[in-house]
């Protein structure tokens, strides 16, 4: 796998490491360096008398180093990286020393053993008598919660959006917790949305009555719940708050494709960082989301390089419009790049089809050909050579770094769609 500076820099914790790293992508700062296959490492002289050890797993791209830096990767394991990428020449030594070759043994067996347990938990039988009544209070629960929250909707529509209180914290405070209450943590997630847009006051109003009407939609289809098909039963039982049993769904055939990694966002949900990662499918043409979830103490995956492809056999999660995936098999990292084949118009078209299918997606994939970033009046957006416009999210920060990679000339982009506004997550250039 051939890594580029850009991919490197993807992976730094901030702005800081990334620029001590690159820093540190010299080979005077570096007592050894190796690399084989599978892996690449390095002794880097720092203040102390005894030089830190890092490492990578190349195979999943896993950093370790011995220096006190709480940050991952350090500004150590993405120097290392960065003079690999760059100068890998620098690498002449091919034999693991133990440090290296101890440590890629222990991610081995933690692997398996992780692996071990799974299948032990999956052979092990629940009591269905026992399984069944516990489905069955909770049921209970979600359908009590929801007729309460249908009576609350019904008197907030008949009383006015531009009643004072809908602003007031304490407003959503009292529905979202009856949702916990009732077992259906998906709701509270939505109401907690639909107040985030209600203290905009009349600007925010109509996005807060589109999520409104998005959860109404939600109770209507749970009512009903037995009559829509099977795809569809999966999307409401899950934004409710249900889980989709994991391990079942690992048991079942994947799809098998090239998946290039479009792009990837960090966002804060919870307190918990959410790290939402998409794929592309070079043959199926099928696009994928991989959620991780982490604490502020907890590491998230760094094994995910945008702009490159994998290997892998992804299973989809049941859903009328499957997106997000789980990984059921992962091959090795490879060079190659995606084709952009859509116009803003026929993204739009996709966006449209797939709503169809799905109408509470949140985030939608957006891979479009040939635009050009522009601001206007405070505002970001891009444009295409047919007039079409998208509107860039205002707190888009990234504006301006967008325009100079585009140079004013059109560019392939690849980003998330929320029904009106779009996130950029990456760019290529359209010659390529």
């Amino acid at each position: 796998m051939k890594f580029t500076t850009e991919q490197v820099l993807a992976l730094a914790p901030d702005a800081s490491s990334a620029k001590a790293g690159q820093g540190l992508a010299n080979a005077r700062h570096w007592v050894t360096l190796g690399s084989d296959e599978n892996a690449v490492w390095g002794e880097c002289q720092g203040s102390g008398s005894k030089p830190y050890q890092t490492q990578i797993d190349l195979n999943e791209v896993a950093f370790k180093c011995s220096c006190p830096s709480r940050k991952f990767p350090c500004k150590h394991g993405l120097g290392l990286l960065l003079l690999f990428a760059n100068q890998a020449n620098q690498f002449k030594d091919s034999t693991q020393p133990n440090w290296v070759s101890d440590w890629l043994a222990s991610r081995s067996k933690r692997a398996e053993q992780k692996a071990e347990r799974a299948a032990k938990q999956s052979d092990e039988i629940a009591n269905p008598n026992a399984q069944a009544n516990r489905i069955a209070s909770r049921e209970a629960k979600v359908a009590a919660g929801l007729r309460e929250l249908e009576l609350w909707l019904h008197d907030l529509i008949r009383n006015g959006l531009a009643v004072p209180q809908i602003q007031e914290p304490k407003f959503w405070e009292t529905p979202s917790k009856r949702m916990i209450d009732a077992q259906a943590p998906g709701l509270a997630r939505l109401l907690q949305i639909a107040a985030s847009h209600s203290v905009f006051g009349a600007a925010g109003y109509e996005r807060m009555l589109k999520q409104l009407a998005k959860i109404h939609l939600l109770i209507e289809g749970y009512k009903r719940l037995d009559l829509l098909p099977a795809e569809t039963q999966a999307d409401i039982r899950t934004l409710i708050g249900f889980t989709q049993n994991q391990d079942e769904l690992l048991k079942q055939s994947g799809v098998k494709d090239k998946w290039f990694v479009m792009g990837q966002r960090v966002t804060e949900e919870d307190r918990l960082r959410v790290q939402a990662t998409w794929l592309h499918g070079a043959t199926t043409k099928r696009d994928a989301l991989i959620l991780q979830y982490a604490h502020a103490s907890q590491v998230l995956d760094a094994s995910w390089l945008v702009g490159s492809a994998v290997e892998v056999e992804l299973v989809f999660f049941a859903s009328a419009y499957p997106l997000r995936a789980l990984v059921k098999e992962r091959g090795a990292i490879v060079s190659d790049l995606p084709s952009f084949e859509l116009t803003i118009a026929q993204a739009m078209e996709a966006y449209a089809a797939a709503l169809a299918r799905q109408p509470w997606i949140e985030r939608f994939p957006f891979a479009v050909q040939n635009v050009i970033p522009f601001h206007r009046d405070e505002q970001w957006g891009v444009r295409d050579a047919e007039h079409h416009i998208l509107p860039i999210a205002p707190s888009y920060n990234k504006g301006w770094e967008l325009l100079t990679k585009s140079g004013g000339h059109p560019v392939h982009l690849f980003g998330e769609w929320d029904g009106e506004v779009l996130w950029p997550l990456n760019v290529w250039p359209s010659e390529q």
